[in-house]
């Protein structure tokens, strides 16, 4: 059943031009939450990181700035990173290339101002088109998956239990995927904490250079 947390590597390695886990010299890992900004839920999660002085990155779904500019204000202003989650949060298998590349565009528009050079996306359910992902390639996108995943949208899985994937599955370099969602709400601000505590306890780093 790991196949549900964490992607085997072998598998990781088909897929190439894809980022699932960073190869790093120190013992580091990737805090990363899709979905947002939304006022229920990100205030919350950067309170925890702040005050467990913890960057991450947030790949964000472009109508959810649009509504809430200030939640990605905050998000800069606390020194974390931005990436695109598509406007709309489109699943790539369900629309054509062209929509998917243009609707990517416009969220790409909304946090152009928000990063260094590097345009970082993730794609909704982390699955795409072939063609959708060659076309971002070329764009110069940089695909971000993950390497071990929470499951905190799932309402069958308790905090403890989330907490208990990390430990399980985290690994050097390891990208860890949560969700900025009113879906995964009480249960991740709960783990939240918890997993930051492990990880540092087990002497990794946090960064938001991926």
């Amino acid at each position: 059943m790991s196949l549900l947390y964490q992607i085997p590597t072998w598998i990781q390695r088909l897929y190439r031009g894809v980022l699932w886990r960073r190869q790093t010299v120190e013992k580091t890992v990737y805090l990363t939450f899709d979905d947002g900004p939304i006022p229920e839920v990100t205030p919350h999660i950067l309170r925890i990181l702040r005050e467990k002085d913890v960057k991450a990155t947030f790949f964000v779904v472009g109508d959810n700035v649009r509504k809430n500019p200030d939640l990605l204000e905050n998000i800069l202003i606390e020194g974390h990173r931005v990436g695109n989650h598509t406007f709309h949060h489109l699943k790539g298998l369900k629309c054509s290339t062209q929509d998917y590349l243009a609707d990517v565009e416009q969220c790409q528009s909304y946090v152009r101002c928000a990063n260094d050079s590097a345009k970082l996306f993730r794609p909704p359910y982390g699955r795409m088109r072939y063609s959708q992902k060659r076309e971002l390639i070329k764009m110069g996108y940089t695909i971000v998956l993950w390497d071990v995943l929470t499951h905190d949208y799932n309402s069958r899985y308790t905090a403890d239990r989330m907490v208990d994937i990390v430990k399980k599955y985290v690994r050097n370099g390891s990208i860890i995927v949560f969700h900025d969602s009113l879906k995964s709400n009480g249960r991740m601000l709960e783990a939240l904490p918890k997993v930051i505590d492990f990880l540092k306890e087990e002497g990794y780093i946090f960064s938001d250079k991926l």
